[in-house]
């Protein structure tokens, strides 16, 4: 397994941060796949994935390229900065660290990420910048038009986690971060399952940044900073919810059905009202009267209350589904 040696003064500068180029980078590597963990990612791939095609048909040489940085087991280190860490940075502050990377370290860290060598149509000078230029269209067609709500998503995690971390410390704001992640003692954070050297991040700064998509990675700025990149404990929904059955909106009405849709994982009121769009006393209303009509339970974890099915939410919501 992989994992990062963290000494205490590193552990107290950790914090959370928001990167809209992380979030960008996320959407791209939903893209480069075109598979959705969930109806709310379906629907974006849908609205989405066929002009990223053809921008990838009309550049092969662009094509080539993100198919080596993402790699088999590795993303290119130049394409996932790691957040400055001083404040939040405005997206075209963060894609220029990527534009602005020597042609020398692009082409190693290609050869990393590739397991060999460069096909000959990527031993060029300009990858960097189509790099930059591929990530900032997808910033400007795909994840700008929803940023104030993914946004949202994203506060409403962090403020979930951060409840988690004043009650019972970095060990459980690092739980169910992403797989592989989990608080080892002893100054140890495992950050995936594969075998790599560990590294010491003693005197360094870690961050962890949330994005929406479900994916995740980590990067580094040697040998001072550090970060995590995992996806939010709560999916980013459709913009108008998720598809509610019919006759599950008629037993339920729309609005209510379409928060126990939700709940197949826990999440917290603040976090339904960001992925639903409904005000928070309707959420809480909702909730009042799926509590007592036994569909969902609720569970607290430090200052924060998290709800999720109960065996009967679940199976009414699976019988939904298999008609």
């Amino acid at each position: 397994m992989g994992w990062w040696e963290v000494d205490a003064d590193t552990l107290a500068r950790s914090r959370f941060a928001i990167s809209a180029l992380a979030e960008t980078t996320a959407g791209l590597l939903t893209l480069a796949t075109g598979a959705a963990a969930h109806p709310g990612e379906r629907a974006w791939l849908d609205a989405h994935l066929p002009a990223y095609r053809r921008r990838l048909s009309a550049d092969p040489v662009s094509a080539l390229l993100i198919r080596a940085a993402l790699g088999h087991h590795w993303i290119a280190d130049f394409l996932v900065p790691a957040p400055a860490g001083e404040g939040e940075e405005t997206f075209d502050d963060e894609l220029e660290r990527i534009r602005a990377t020597p042609t020398e370290i692009v082409h190693a860290d290609l050869t990393v990420s590739l397991g060999g060598p460069l096909p000959a149509a990527l031993d060029r000078t300009d990858l960097a910048q189509r790099a930059a230029d591929l990530l900032a269209w997808v910033w400007r067609e795909t994840i700008s038009p929803y940023w104030p709500r993914r946004r949202r998503v994203i506060e409403t995690d962090i403020a979930a986690r951060s409840g988690r971390l004043s009650q019972g410390g970095w060990a459980a704001a690092l739980d169910d971060m992403r797989p592989g992640i989990r608080w080892l003692g002893e100054g140890r954070l495992q950050i995936n399952a594969h075998d790599y050297p560990p590294r010491d991040l003693s005197g360094a700064q870690l961050l962890f940044v949330p994005v929406t998509p479900s994916c995740g990675w980590v990067s580094w700025h040697l040998p001072h900073r550090y970060a995590v990149m995992y996806p939010c404990l709560g999916p980013l929904a459709e913009e108008d919810g998720l598809p509610v059955p019919d006759a599950l909106g008629r037993l339920l009405g729309q609005a209510r059905a379409g928060v126990l849709l939700l709940l197949d994982s826990p999440k917290s009121t603040t976090q339904l009202v960001a992925l639903t769009g409904q005000g928070l006393g309707s959420v809480g209303r909702h909730l009042k009267v799926l509590l007592d009509a036994r569909l969902v339970r609720r569970q607290r974890i430090g200052r924060s209350v998290f709800y999720t099915w109960t065996k009967i939410g679940e199976a009414l919501i699976e019988g939904q589904r298999d008609d």
